[in-house]
């Protein structure tokens, strides 16, 4: 009842934009007749144009019409109306979600083609590297065409060949790939080992699975942590000796374990120390790491030993997670339980979510949902 009142909102946000795909249409007859070599050139102009002081908003409408007319020279494939229109929208920020079969991937050349004539870079970010690759091969020709230099990034690179890539007009690249590189760079210590330029402009592909599905996920660059094994394998013991309730007390909800002032006393004298927190010589941490390991974490619920290692059991699915890590000491807490080989700890080094980072890039956009942050 509320439509058939007020209207669609959409349809009066699309009929905004229509406007700009009547301009569009009327450049296309004048493009259709220039030459390679003339629709080429017409790079360098809206470079020229932007530098003298027009808006990216006021060249839009040939810009577009240009990249039409590329995409059917050189691919075979004309945008239809519709595509146009996913383009403007990507371009002025809002959301644009297609239909499988409405040519999303074609519509993303329209607006990374424009934003790239500023010199700063574009990023098309997509899911994986089969994904990222096809599209710079397949889509990257009517870049190329144009005069505009197009990167890839993908898992095997080295650091060298990440600049080289991250530095052309428009770079494909996965999720992943640009938020690791993104931490890497936070963490270089000399600016010739930073691959990435200042963000400026993106479009992310798949918005429904990387910014819903994973907005959440923490990408977390690890380090090890030079821990002597011994530590580990005689807190086991103490942690053996102590008795619940009477020298600790175990809170299931927090997931987390106290000592009492007789379980201090008690760790204290069996480990013959005077201080559990002596930064000399700490030991705090690995006692209570192993109280938790004996309470809190139990064979064959929270974990299975397999292979010689302690495999996580999610607590939600009841799956393994081979390859997953229990932090902070507690993963090795569990292994000298188990009188496992002990491997080495690891601490976060950096760690960022996706949704925080594309707050960090200006200009944000999302196909299948593209939008502006």
């Amino acid at each position: 009842m509320l439509k058939t009142l007020l209207g669609d909102p959409n349809a009066r946000k699309l009929k905004k934009y229509q406007p700009y795909i009547t301009e569009i249409n009327l450049f296309e007859e004048e493009i259709k007749t220039l030459s390679d070599e003339e629709l080429k050139g017409k790079t360098a102009e809206f470079k020229q144009r932007f530098a003298k002081g027009e808006s990216l908003d006021d060249i839009l409408p040939e810009a577009f019409a240009t990249v039409r007319e590329a995409g059917r020279r050189v691919l075979g494939l004309r945008h239809f109306d519709v595509q146009m229109l996913g383009g403007v929208i990507l371009h002025t920020g809002q959301i644009a979600e297609m239909k499988t079969g409405e040519g999303k991937t074609l519509v993303a050349t329209l607006p990374s083609y424009l934003n790239a004539l500023n010199g700063k870079g574009v990023h098309v970010i997509t899911v994986n590297d089969y994904l990222a690759r096809r599209d710079a091969e397949w889509m990257g020709q009517v870049h190329r065409f144009l005069g505009m230099s197009v990167g890839l990034i993908q898992q095997s690179m080295t650091p060298q060949e990440r600049k080289k890539n991250y530095d052309c007009d428009i770079t494909y690249v996965t999720n992943s790939e640009i938020g690791f590189d993104y931490l890497r760079d936070n963490m270089a210590t000399d600016i010739k080992d930073v691959v990435q330029r200042p963000f400026n402009y993106c479009v992310i592909d798949e918005v429904d699975s990387i910014l819903v599905d994973e907005a959440r996920t923490p990408l977390i660059i690890s380090g090890q942590v030079e821990r002597p094994t011994e530590k580990y394998l005689k807190a086991a013991l103490i942690a053996n000796s102590l008795k619940p309730d009477e020298h600790y007390e175990v809170d299931e909800k927090a997931r987390n374990v106290l000592l009492s002032d007789e379980g201090f006393a008690e760790s204290e004298n069996l480990l013959e120390v005077t201080d559990l927190f002596d930064p000399e010589d700490p030991w705090a941490h690995f006692i209570f790491n192993a109280i938790k390991a004996k309470e809190l974490f139990l064979k064959d619920v929270n974990y299975i030993t397999r292979g010689g290692e302690v495999v996580i059991v999610d607590e939600f699915t009841g799956r393994v997670m081979p390859g997953r890590r229990w932090s902070d000491g507690l993963h090795q807490a569990i292994e000298a339980k188990e009188r496992l080989e002990i491997q080495p700890e690891t601490q976060t080094l950096a760690t960022i979510t996706y949704q925080n980072l594309f707050f960090v890039i200006p200009k944000t956009r999302w196909n299948d949902g593209y939008s502006k942050n």
